[in-house]
């Protein structure tokens, strides 16, 4: 697999990537492994150089911050450069064996490698974290595939998980790669459309499993009590950016009247630890609830 590319884009967490991208890479070593620094602070850039350095990685180190969508593509980009074929985007909080990466990397390139491959994601435990999810048009929420029978005539459009997901080169260029517009949250869903819209499939390839320690990728480490104000935020703002970009005007306007009580769905994935301190993410609601309905893109500067 020399052809491959391992892309992963950091923020803040250089303790992610000594554990975690360490261990795929040297279950993975013909692969090229592209790191992408979102500058966080400049201790932490300091410590990704030296991890390349040791790793023999290429490191990507913008003077800011690109977002999740922009360091991907600047790390595609490069690997693309540098004669990749196949490429496997995994985020800093994920690990995957040889065997099922080997596995997605075969479903990617079958027929006319034009599939999104993605393994079934699991916790450390063990239990069930992502496994295929659908995007309800009419309600604008999301279903795992696991509970497509709770609503077999609902009207979906599929998605995979952008924590681990590896596709063809040529189905890269062919979809542009991710929209930056989303900056972080929801360019996965953003993907998974524009493949199937370009003739592509997306496949949950049974025998693949990667792991995701959740909540670790922007806390350096240390499990957040609570969702952020950010995850808040750009999870209600995409949400309706989605909607402009890929719906008609009726889906759109009925989102957009459904905003509130989707913002507060998003807003009780927190758990109840999140309630008791409402201050933070009433405001990020409210201003990602304004803003996706203003169509308002990027980063956001609270």
């Amino acid at each position: 697999m020399s052809d491959l590319a391992i892309i992963v884009v950091n923020y803040g967490s250089s303790t992610l990537l000594a554990r975690n991208l360490v261990a795929v890479a040297n279950e993975l070593p013909e692969a090229h492994v592209v790191v992408v620094d979102n500058l966080s602070s400049n201790p932490e850039r300091h410590l990704v150089r030296g991890l390349c350095d040791a790793h023999g990685w290429t490191g990507i180190y913008p003077n800011g911050n690109t977002g999740f969508g922009g360091g991907c593509n600047l790390g595609v980009d490069q690997a693309l450069a540098r004669g990749a074929r196949t490429i496997l985007l995994l985020n800093p909080d994920a690990v995957i064996d040889r065997a099922s990466t080997l596995l997605l990397v075969a479903a990617a390139s079958a027929g006319d490698a034009m599939t999104l491959a993605a393994p079934r994601v699991v916790r450390p435990d063990g239990s069930h974290w992502s496994a295929g999810s659908d995007l309800d048009l009419d309600r604008g929420d999301m279903r795992s595939w696991r509970r497509r029978h709770e609503a077999p005539d609902a009207r979906t459009l599929p998605w995979l998980s952008g924590a681990c997901l590896v596709l063809d080169a040529e189905l890269w260029r062919r979809v542009g790669g991710f929209d930056e517009d989303y900056f972080l949250y929801w360019e996965d869903v953003d993907l998974s459309v524009k493949v199937t819209e370009a003739g592509g499939k997306l496949e949950l390839v049974d025998g693949a499993t990667a792991v995701h320690d959740e909540g670790r990728t922007h806390d350096d480490g240390h499990r957040a009590e609570a969702k952020s104000s950010i995850y808040y935020y750009y999870n209600i703002r995409n949400r309706l950016l989605f909607a402009t970009k890929h719906l008609d005007e009726a889906d759109r306007r009925r989102w957009r009247r459904t905003a509130a009580d989707a913002a507060w769905q998003i807003i009780r994935r927190g758990g109840r630890r999140q309630l008791v301190r409402p201050g933070g993410f009433v405001g990020a609601a409210w201003r990602g609830t304004r803003d996706g309905i203003r169509g308002t893109t990027g980063p956001w500067h609270p």
